[in-house]
């Protein structure tokens, strides 16, 4: 079995037929199927359905490709003969926080140092982003520190800290933030995200088993519904553009107050990977922490 092979194979499953993976990989689509059958030869099964008017992948040939896309992308990273340039993809990962906030200077930061590193943004929740680095899909995410566990398998980089306030709207007076949060309605952030279990214990230490208005997954919608008057919330402090966007104002929640920890998470397995070395030192000058 030859490498180029299984690079061929990757091509094919992207592209969807054997004629555009051939002018993906600079060969002919009878070269491309030859090198298809020289893989069903040595893995001895079939790699695709030929039985139709067009080829159709099987479960295995899917399986295969996902198995080896990663280790094909670094091998061929390897073989680049001008390793002093700062090329190539990065597949981050990223919450929707940090999207609104770090991303828009961390990407300036990545296209004026290594302008020719390619992001490919995918955003998501902290623990299902995790899952993507685990299992290789992700090469880099930006999320919030767990407040239990963690992996030997990744590496954490913290970027900075989020502290909690009480949104109200910006006409309500607070003599005291338990009172508020036992006579106002309580528009509470979903618990599926870690700020939202977060925030709900907080919550439950001033008004226990304080019944939620509403549960939301969004900050923002939020935020729009406590600048109407329907209720008060618990949340990140906001950035300061969503916070003078609407009528609503934030209260300190004292010593107690809970906060989270955003860092940059790689696999521990990555060290010395130029492209993420970059990608890393983006978010670290975005957010302040060189």
């Amino acid at each position: 079995m030859k490498f180029h092979a299984l690079s061929t194979l990757i091509a094919v499953m992207e592209h969807g037929s054997f004629a555009s993976a051939a002018e993906q990989v600079n060969l002919t689509p009878s070269a491309v199927s030859l090198q298809m059958k020289q893989l069903e030869a040595y893995f001895r099964q079939p790699l695709f359905d030929r039985s139709g008017r067009s080829v159709r992948p099987t479960p295995f040939a899917s399986r295969l490709a996902r198995t080896v896309e990663k280790a094909v992308e670094d091998i061929e990273a390897l073989r680049e003969v001008n390793d002093l340039a700062l090329a190539g993809r990065v597949r981050l990962g990223i919450t929707e926080s940090a999207q609104t906030t770090l991303l828009p200077r961390a990407f300036a930061a990545v296209r004026r140092q290594a302008p020719q590193i390619e992001l490919q943004i995918d955003r998501g929740t902290t623990p299902g982003l995790l899952n993507d680095l685990k299992a290789g899909t992700l090469d880099v995410a930006v999320v919030f520190r767990p407040t239990t566990g963690g992996s030997s398998r990744l590496r954490w980089t913290d970027l900075g800290r989020e502290t909690f306030k009480l949104l109200v709207p910006a006409d309500l007076p607070v003599a005291s933030v338990a009172q508020v949060l036992r006579e106002q309605p309580w528009i509470r952030l979903d618990r599926e995200l870690v700020a939202g279990r977060l925030a709900a214990r907080f919550v439950d230490t001033l008004a226990p088993n304080r019944q939620a208005l509403v549960d939301l997954p969004g900050v923002e919608a939020i935020v729009g519904m406590v600048a109407i008057g329907l209720g008060v919330s618990v949340l990140p402090e906001l950035r300061a553009e969503l916070l003078g966007a609407y009528p609503v104002r934030e209260v300190g929640l004292g010593r107690q107050a809970p906060s989270r920890q955003m860092a940059i998470v790689r696999r521990a397995t990555d060290a010395g990977n130029r492209r993420i070395d970059a990608v890393e030192q983006a978010f670290r000058e975005a957010s302040g922490t060189i």
